[in-house]
């Protein structure tokens, strides 16, 4: 018996149906047939638990969209479908729908400014290779240093930690509409 791997998948299971805050350390430990005091000897908090849960169901979102996109289309259609699948997965996904919880994302953020930089860089590294890419091909501007490629996906990044300031409500389309202006921007080779 793997007493982690039990919490683990029995806390996944009921913050997928419960959501986070309605699910408590108690009722995770009953169903993983285990007492509050062993959770503790596994986890330190829910809160642990849970960011461990969503970086998985986070990472496995990335591979999959990843995975399932055609690289070949144009620019534009790749990173709007990249945009949309990862927006549809968050609105879904009751563990991923956290993102827009302003406590939860907080930690979060911590997480991947101390310790989580690894799983943000593979994205990054997707995201760059497209780009040098598309830059090969001709599909990237020529007048674009290539130095800039990355910024134009990190300030992507710096909007999305900053949706509460935008608005959740007008934050999923805000993103949609700057990816694509990115995008139509970069392709576009008129000067």
């Amino acid at each position: 018996m793997d007493i982690k791997a039990d919490i683990f998948k029995y806390g996944k299971a009921m913050f997928s149906t419960k959501g986070f805050k309605k699910t408590n350390i108690k009722e995770i430990a009953e169903s993983a047939g285990i007492g509050v005091g062993t959770f503790y000897n596994y986890y330190a908090s829910k809160d642990q638990l849970f960011l461990e849960i969503y970086i998985q169901e986070n990472e496995n979102l990335k591979k999959s969209l990843m995975e399932s996109i055609d690289l070949d289309q144009e620019p534009l259609k790749v990173i709007n479908q990249l945009i949309m699948g990862n927006i549809g997965a968050i609105q879904t996904n009751p563990i991923l729908k956290e993102w827009y919880s302003q406590d939860f994302y907080k930690k979060l953020e911590q997480y991947y400014q101390n310790e989580g930089s690894k799983n943000m860089d593979s994205f990054r590294d997707f995201y760059m290779d497209l780009f040098k890419k598309w830059k090969d091909q001709g599909k990237i501007r020529e007048d674009i240093d290539e130095d800039l490629l990355p910024v134009f996906f990190d300030s992507l990044v710096y909007i999305d930690t900053h949706k509460e300031d935008i608005g959740i409500q007008h934050f999923p389309k805000i993103i949609q509409y700057l990816a694509e202006f990115i995008m139509q921007g970069l392709t576009n080779h008129q000067k």
